[in-house]
């Protein structure tokens, strides 16, 4: 798997590199606010590919005096701030929007549009993210869609490509009916189309932002992942005579921690405890690949 994060990672550092220039270059030459922010949204996103490459080489490090969970968390962290990063990306990019929205209307300031340059930038960018798309998506289902950080470039490569697919629809538009019904707005249309896409998409990474914190903070994981592991676990325990007291599963990363408060009702050595461990843990990774599993000895639940 950490093969192929670092191959599909450096692709989309090269590929944002490639985006972010050519999305500068476009909105200058064509004066468009729209051009710019997919340029800056590039920008960003190699930064992110670049962070989250290097995670990506520590998240297979053994448990150490330094963390002596493991790694696992960091892969939430990153999530995490990606999400809040482009969260706050879209709030600026609205706010400079509303703006020159308000700019144009109450005080008639505008800036013209010179559409060649920017549609043989739709196009070029348009092919660009299909690929990385296709990269990334492959990538991640070949990883047994468990790498987040894949997941999350895929999903954002995504969001970049729908993001310029309609905004180009805006463009082409406006350029055929700059003089009919639309003529009004006309000036102001890439403001009005990324306050729009603002509007539609920010919902998106804020429910990424949750999952990423909710992870961090120790959150249950998804019920249906959570009664997953209980069925792995249920012929097990029946097996060895004694009760579950409580189940609890955490997801950190591509990583979900169970604990199982477990009552032996009898005597046990500590090599049968071992046993029964492993026997969880192989019956559990079984439903949830790379599950860490914690067999806890009380008569107690977490609610005591």
């Amino acid at each position: 798997m950490a093969r192929r994060e670092k191959r599909s990672l450096i692709v989309a550092m090269v590929g944002s590199v490639v985006m972010g220039v050519a999305g500068v270059a476009a909105g200058l030459l064509g004066n468009s606010a729209a051009i710019m922010l997919d340029g800056l949204f590039s920008a960003i996103a190699f930064i992110f590919a670049f962070l989250g490459l290097r995670i990506s080489q520590r998240l297979n490090n053994s448990p150490d005096n330094v963390r002596p969970m493991g790694y696992a968390a960091e892969e939430s962290l990153f999530a995490t701030f990606r999400s809040l990063t482009i969260i706050g990306l879209i709030i600026f990019a609205a706010g400079s929007a509303a703006i020159s929205i308000h700019a144009y209307f109450v005080y008639g300031e505008d800036s013209g549009l010179v559409f060649g340059p920017i549609l043989i930038y739709f196009f070029f960018i348009g092919v660009l993210c299909a690929f990385l798309w296709v990269f990334h998506y492959r990538h991640w289902v070949l990883s047994g869609r468990r790498s987040d950080i894949l997941r999350l470039e895929a999903k954002a490569v995504a969001f970049d490509g729908l993001i310029t697919g309609i905004v180009a629809l805006g463009f082409v538009g406006v350029y055929f009916f700059q003089n009919g019904f639309i003529a009004p707005v006309v000036p102001v249309a890439d403001s009005l189309i990324v306050l729009t896409l603002c509007i539609v998409f920010v919902g998106q990474f804020w429910n990424d932002l949750k999952v990423g914190i909710g992870e961090l903070v120790g959150a249950s994981a998804q019920p249906r992942e959570v009664a997953a592991a209980r069925r792995a676990a249920r012929p097990v325990l029946r097996e060895s005579g004694g009760c579950a007291q409580d189940f609890t599963v955490i997801k950190m990363g591509r990583t979900h921690v169970v604990t199982v408060y477990y009552n032996p009702m009898s005597k046990v050595l500590a090599s049968e405890v071992d046993a029964l461990r492993d026997k969880l843990t192989q019956a559990i990774q079984n439903a949830l690949e790379g599950a860490e599993v914690f067999l806890l000895v009380s008569e107690r639940s977490r609610a005591g």
